[in-house]
């Protein structure tokens, strides 16, 4: 019997089982993490190495220096995740890994762990969408949270708009046209020569900032949902420069502030706009730019006044991190989605067709 009859044998105990464990590992980009899930709901461990002190002599992630510090930490995450939960890899009862999308090197490192994992515990194994995984950060937070839902993903690669219609059944409302949120904010940072990782130093420079200093642009775009950062992105650069070439006395903690604003307003309004005309009584916030202070604070008004329930990440669960991709591959196997020996890191990998 090849494995992956042997992992579809395995599927029918398992969906009937009171509780499932999953163990699974995150390598997308440049945090290295390991977690054990139990239900989809509750973290038993959630280990996580950070790369930042290996990227930030270079202002930004590099491909090459991420795959091998996941070459290198992998193990030791899947071992402490393991040790946490106070489980061995026989108690768990599949394996979960990303698959898509991010780095290319990146993803096939913690593809290739648990692959090996799985076949050599004879654990299913389960792929996983990060950015489904993003989502479901905010079942371990909230776990009354149940579909349907929207979902804003805001992060260093994606701002998506989603309608959460069922447990994997996902449906694209409004999407950026160019540059996501998060890498405008990357962008603005060194603008201000702020080191990386520039979006969340500042955010913390503009809560001492006003953010009425600078006046700029609002984006247009064609889709009534959609978001345009490029366009803001390139107005701000365009601003600072100016101004410091007239010697104007504006504030880096200014700019910032006035820059967050015009980021933030945007984000919340086309979130605001989608759900009245949709009638949209739940909401989420998921990805690494979900964990800005303004944004938050501004959704969370936006919500309240409109009678939205709002529902945020916690802030550890916010970035990259396995323990959502362990929440995640928990629906994916109770829908009996499992992958074989063939499965491959997918980095334009799409959440909705």
């Amino acid at each position: 019997m090849s494995y992956l009859e042997e992992s579809r044998g395995a599927l029918v105990a398992l969906q009937s089982k009171d509780h499932i464990r999953i163990l699974a590992i995150e390598s997308s980009c440049d945090e290295t993490a390991a977690a054990v899930i139990e239900d989809g709901r509750r973290i038993l461990s959630n280990a996580v190495f950070t790369q930042i002190d290996l990227h930030a002599l270079y202002g930004g992630v590099v491909p090459e220096i991420a795959s091998r510090a996941h070459v290198e930490k992998v193990d030791l995450m899947v071992d402490q995740a393991l040790r946490d939960a106070g489980l061995a890899l026989a108690d768990v009862d599949a394996v979960a890994v990303t698959c898509g999308p991010g780095l290319v090197g990146a993803l096939l490192i913690g593809v290739s762990c648990a692959k090996a994992l799985a076949f050599a515990a004879r654990k299913p194994l389960v792929a996983v969408n990060h950015i489904e995984g993003h989502i479901c950060a905010n079942f371990l937070t909230h776990p009354d949270l149940t579909p349907p839902f929207a979902c804003l993903v805001v992060s260093g690669g994606h701002s998506h708009l989603f309608s959460v219609e069922d447990y994997g059944a996902f449906r694209i409302l409004g999407q950026t046209q160019d540059d996501a949120a998060g890498e405008a904010f990357d962008k603005a940072a060194r603008v201000l020569n702020i080191p990386y990782p520039g979006g969340p130093l500042l955010d913390r420079l503009a809560e001492e900032g006003d953010p009425n200093a600078l006046k700029l642009p609002r984006p247009k775009t064609e889709g009534r949902y959609d978001y345009s950062f490029s366009g803001l992105k390139t107005a701000f650069i365009n601003a600072v420069h100016n101004a410091r070439q007239k010697g104007e006395p504006l504030r880096d903690a200014d700019l910032a502030a006035s820059f967050r604003k015009a980021v933030v307003s945007f984000l919340v309004d086309r979130a605001m706009l989608a759900a009245e005309d949709m009638g949209l009584k739940k909401m989420a916030l998921a990805g690494g730019v979900s964990a800005n202070k303004l944004l938050r604070r501004e959704m969370e008004k936006a919500c309240k006044a409109r009678g939205i329930e709002l529902f945020m990440p916690r802030l550890d669960l916010c970035g990259d991190n396995a323990a959502m991709i362990g929440s995640a591959a928990y629906y994916r196997l109770m829908r009996g989605e499992i992958a074989g020996l063939d499965l491959n890191a997918q980095p334009a990998l799409r959440l909705t067709e």
